[in-house]
């Protein structure tokens, strides 16, 4: 039946598919074996209703829209955060079970080969050894296809699922380098060695390179895209036009559209801000996609290929298995990890197609290896058949044995149900209302100048009443920090009648916590032209200002005056003279100017102390602040702020924890309680709250929270700059440019 329309080939793949999936559920089978048996009942192997031909022609498009969306999909496994604890024992696992399935098929296949005479008479022993050296290497990739569905169809979450994930990218990165180095000698070998063995070995590094690089760069404009699409459809639109665009490109370059896809995810995934919600809104699109996928491999799978590989086809499906599990084992017996992961980590890796298809393919256009391939196209194609006859049921058996089957994905819905309905767990360990639901608070206040930053009018206790916050483990930069003897300061610029006030405000309320003074860094003129009289009032303005501001709040100031033509060199000498503790510097433009990024930057690179940026968005009132924290090291570098604020007016701090979207309940109950403790030991229970959010979106989970606040105060890591912040970006930046709060970002001391 060879003329069947394609809408209705269509419709018969989609029909038997998801029928025979219903059918073989009853069996206990993944979907994914029945989406093949389907296949293989309608193609050339059963009914014949289907041929290779119409498969390839007309419907091999489908085929790689679905190979694009499930390297994207394992690219989001490889999140550096969730593997950083077990990186040293994944890399480990798949080395071992790769050396594993290369060194098993090797010897194993020779062994029968030779046994079989299947060369015949003219074959030397060279030529068994680059055979079996091939089929070692093709043995190597696993199907990222089956394991990626049978992991989404029972919702698996937890070790051994993360750890498959990523050994699964790993298999088939270095699948393709090994294949490139074996096609590479036995082409060497085999022509008398006319090009030079390294020119051969570096194309199958330049492929991994170069489909690496295409990847990260299709992740970072799939991110950026992201940022400015909010519409699910429009999100999903262009998601899967960009990715398509990246898999036609790699192969026209000769690079693999696998690993682009792969690297494309693991971008998107690692940005700080990590916004995921394309992966979501993809998923809603792979469904059907996905049936076609299987099914179109289940009329590609050839039961005659079984026979004519005889033997040799069984020995390079068991040997493959066998190298996969003892290696595994090996390698986390190594590593010392968990029994589970050495137990069933193996059988989790049995499933092969794509990658492997692909490899033989490449040889059989190959003059230097057209003489293998004739045996080893019907061997990989056996052993195909029965991986993916068998591979899935054995991968979904491995994470059921794990424990890991209906975890993570059950636990995220119902967390994503609370927030849709606007709750989220507090420090009291209850659900409550969350702060998208509750009535913005007013801002009600006399504003303190017509220009520059308006200013709730300070009607608390003057500084001198409090006393400094007392902690079991306080901040103690005096001791550290300053001569013995020597006064210590608090420097902020003042050079803008509009902010100084402002930023004196906030100077005074920091040097309270150091028991320090508020200095003014003050640029005076100096050169007596026609305007100097003009620049002098005007130096008087800014300096009875921030003066003013401070009288009221009972704290004194000290001034120190500058001639440098460099802003930055004025700040970091009289940070240095005067033994600052913070620098402050503010900025009341909706996006930083380029000039003062610059001078920002330099800065923050030759900084003694931290560098306190102060934006200005709204009237400057203070009472609610919000503390948005990814990890618990962040309150490391933000125990000053938090302190400082606590110990002075009436302010009720939110420190917000953001955990990943697929953490379960049991672990953002723990993180909580974590984060509690923490409150407690610095006595700051009192003024603080601790909140966890399991997002999928840091940047529109900061946004929600953020419209009660009246601050919002955040942390840049360390090191976060060069082509390290170009790959990850920045969450504090992308928060800064999108929630319009008045907010205080901390830069590290540069020594």
């Amino acid at each position: 039946m060879e003329n069947l329309n394609i809408t209705f080939t269509l419709a018969i793949l989609l029909a038997t598919g998801i029928a025979a999936a219903k059918i073989g559920s009853r069996f206990r089978l993944p979907a994914v074996t029945g989406y093949i048996l389907a296949g293989l009942l309608l193609g050339p192997s059963g009914l014949h209703l289907i041929s290779h031909e119409t498969g390839n022609s007309q419907l091999g498009h489908f085929t790689e829209m679905a190979l694009m969306l499930i390297a994207f999909g394992i690219g989001e496994h490889l999140e550096i955060m969730r593997l950083r604890s077990r990186a040293k024992s994944v890399i480990t696992i798949g080395l071992f079970e790769i050396m594993g399935a290369f060194l098993c098929v090797s010897v194993g296949t020779f062994l029968v080969a030779r046994w079989l005479h299947v060369g015949g008479d003219a074959w030397q022993m060279q030529d068994y050894v680059l055979l079996t050296t091939l089929l070692g290497a093709i043995s190597v990739a696993t199907a990222p296809a089956a394991t990626l569905h049978v992991m989404q169809e029972i919702r698996a979450s937890g070790p051994l699922t993360t750890t498959l994930m990523a050994v699964v990218a790993i298999d088939n990165g270095l699948a393709i380098t090994l294949f490139g180095m074996a096609v590479a000698i036995t082409r060497h070998v085999m022509t008398s060695g006319q090009d030079p063995l390294w020119v051969a070995l570096g194309g199958g590094l330049f492929e991994i390179a170069g489909s690496a690089a295409m990847g990260v760069a299709t992740g970072m404009l799939l991110d950026a895209m992201a940022n400015r699409l909010k519409k699910p459809g429009e999100m999903l639109t262009a998601g899967l036009a960009t990715l398509l665009l990246c898999g036609e490109i790699a192969t026209r370059f000769s690079l693999s559209p696998l690993l682009a896809g792969i690297a494309a995810g693991f971008t998107i995934v690692n940005r700080d801000y990590r916004d995921i919600r394309l992966f979501r809104t993809l998923n809603a699109f792979e469904p059907p996609i996905f049936v076609l996928f299987f099914t179109l491999a289940g009329v590609h799978l050839n039961l005659h290929a079984l026979i004519a590989a005889g033997w040799l086809g069984v020995a390079y499906f068991l040997f493959r298995i066998l190298g996969k599990i003892s290696g595994a084992a090996t390698g986390a017996q190594l590593v010392k990890t968990t029994t589970t992961i050495k137990k069933y980590l193996g059988l989790g890796l049995t499933p092969q197609a794509g990658v492997a298809i692909g490899l033989i393919f490449l040889i059989q256009g190959d003059p230097a290896t057209l003489k293998f391939s004739t045996i080893i196209t019907p061997v990989v194609l056996a052993g195909v058949l029965l991986s993916e006859l068998i591979g899935p049921i054995c991968t979904r058996k491995a994470v059921e044995l794990a424990g890991e089957a209906g975890g993570g994905h059950e636990t995220n819905a119902a967390s994503s149900i609370q927030r849709k309905n606007g709750f989220h767990i507090d420090t009291s360990g209850k659900l409550t209302q969350s702060p998208s639901d509750r009535p913005l608070s007013l801002r009600i206040g006399i504003l303190s100048e017509a220009k520059g930053v308006p200013m709730v009018p300070w009607t608390w206790k003057k500084l001198h009443h409090y006393k400094r916050w007392q902690t079991k483990n306080p901040i103690e930069y005096q001791e550290n920090r300053n001569p013995k003897g020597q006064a210590s300061s608090v420097l902020f610029e003042a050079d803008s009648l509009g902010m100084t006030p402002a930023l004196a405000r906030f100077a005074a309320i920091f040097a309270h916590h150091f028991k320090a003074t508020p200095t003014a860094s003050h640029f005076l003129p100096t050169t007596r032209d026609g305007q100097w009289e003009a620049q002098q009032e005007r130096s008087d303005q800014i300096i009875q200002a921030a003066k003013s501001e401070l009288i009221i709040m009972g704290a004194q100031l000290n001034v120190i005056t500058h001639s440098l033509s460099s802003r930055s060199e004025a700040l970091l000498e009289a940070a240095v003279r005067h033994h600052a503790h913070a620098l402050l510097i503010g900025c009341n433009s909706p996006k930083l100017p380029f000039s003062f990024q610059r001078t920002l930057e330099e800065i923050v690179s030759n900084a003694p102390c931290p560098t306190l940026l102060i934006r200005f968005t709204e009237i400057l009132h203070t009472e609610k602040i919000l503390i948005p924290i990814v990890s618990m090291r962040d309150l490391e570098q933000l125990q000053m702020p938090i302190f400082a604020l606590a110990a002075v007016g009436h302010h009720q701090i939110t420190i917000l924890r953001l955990l990943p979207s697929y953490k379960t309940d049991k672990e953002q109950t723990k993180a909580l309680k974590k984060l509690s403790r923490w409150i407690d030991a610095s006595r700051l229970s009192m003024v603080a709250s601790g909140t966890v959010e399991a997002t999928e979106a840091r940047v529109d989970s900061v946004s929600v929270y953020a419209e009660t606040a009246d601050l919002v105060v955040m942390s840049v890591p360390a090191q976060t700059h060069g082509l390290q912040k170009l790959f990850f970006g920045s969450l504090v930046e992308r928060i800064a440019d999108t929630v319009k709060r008045n907010m205080i970002i901390i830069y590290p001391p540069a020594i």
